[in-house]
């Protein structure tokens, strides 16, 4: 399939600027791969769908602040830093995006804080925009990283045209996220509050964790028409014993199995045996999933409404049909549903 297939339009007033008032009361539209029907719910009726032994795999990753603001040496000139990976721990070392790429040289100096509480030296071109800098400090790890953390800021997407808010630490965050590393939430999960979690453990699902550091790889823009020359950006996955143990048992009692979210879809289908099961992992993954394609693992999925031509409405295509996502699509435009980080759900069973 092509790239243009995927476009759509998407009105301005459908993107979500603001999270709902409370996680499981945004809007759920459920799809019925077999019967082709298009459901509207809320966020808390996804009890309606599942019982006992199914699984709902859920990605811990935990969105770290990644977003910094400092100043050039000698010019003043404002830059933004955005932290993408720690590279080494000992040597302050981390990959990041520069913006605007063309000022900053290697060797240059950035400045950070209101009183420099810290300093950086970019030591590396790796792309067109993203360096390796080396942040110039002698003292304490964890202080570091306080101070580090301190400056930082919750790392929303650009369209979100405010500033951010308190508010925002904690909603651009999953209620289980544990695992640091994510430069981007895994949003779909953003839906799940504490006690719907609870009510589905109470109605005998399991709710298994995996890992899966959502990079930009998963929001980078797809360039290409032809959708098989694509390379997606590497992110870091880790699968334990536990996690696997559930899920081949609800695969080989033939239970539902939901990935909430195109991180856990992508982490799960990194890992399947040649006999088409879960196995534990420890890796990364640049998987893209694009139609025609086979799941192995999932048989529903939870997912966000995305932007046009992105590798995640892709993926919903390739799991839902393309035809029946499209119509989706449609029908929540239609029905002023919001889309993109902090909009609304859709359950594909």
């Amino acid at each position: 399939m092509k790239l243009s297939s995927f476009n759509f339009n998407l009105p301005k007033d459908s993107v979500a600027m603001y999270p709902a008032k409370n996680r499981d009361e945004s809007r759920l539209m459920v799809v019925d791969r077999n019967t082709k029907k298009i459901e509207h719910k809320k966020f808390s009726d996804l009890l309606k769908y599942f019982g006992d032994g199914d699984v709902i795999i859920l990605n811990n990753t935990k969105v770290f602040p990644a977003r910094l603001y400092g100043t050039k040496e000698k010019t003043g000139a404002k830059i933004e830093v955005f932290l993408l990976r720690e590279l080494n721990r000992g040597q302050f070392l981390w990959d990041v995006l520069v913006d605007p790429a063309r000022k900053i040289r290697v060797g240059n100096k950035l400045y950070f804080g209101q009183n420099d509480e810290l300093i950086a030296e970019v030591v590396d071109n790796t792309t067109s925009r993203g360096r390796t800098i080396r942040f110039l400090y002698d003292g304490d790890y964890e202080k570091f990283k306080k101070i580090l953390y301190g400056l930082g800021e919750t790392p929303l997407p650009k369209y979100i045209k405010r500033p951010v808010e308190p508010l925002d630490a904690e909603r651009y965050q999953t209620v289980y996220a544990k695992e640091e590393g994510a430069v981007a939430a895994p949003t779909s999960g953003m839906h799940f509050s504490r006690e719907l979690l609870k009510r589905l453990e109470i109605k005998g699902v399991e709710l298994p964790e995996i890992t899966l550091h959502t990079g930009l790889g998963t929001f980078r823009t797809i360039d290409v028409e032809d959708l098989s020359k694509h390379k997606m950006d590497a992110e870091e996955a880790y699968i334990g014993d536990k996690a696997v143990k559930t899920v081949n048992a609800a695969k080989d009692a033939n239970k539902r199995i939901c990935a909430v979210g195109t991180t856990t879809m992508r982490a799960v289908e990194s890992a399947v045996s040649a006999e088409g099961y879960l196995k534990p992992y420890a890796g990364w993954t640049n998987l893209f999933i694009h139609p025609p394609y086979d799941f192995s693992i999932a048989n529903s999925m939870i997912t966000n409404f995305h932007q046009p031509k992105s590798s995640l409405l892709i993926m919903a295509c390739a799991f839902g049909g393309y035809d029946l996502i499209m119509k989706a699509y449609e029908t929540a435009a239609k029905e002023k549903y919001k889309f993109l980080s902090y909009g609304d759900a859709m359950l594909i069973i």
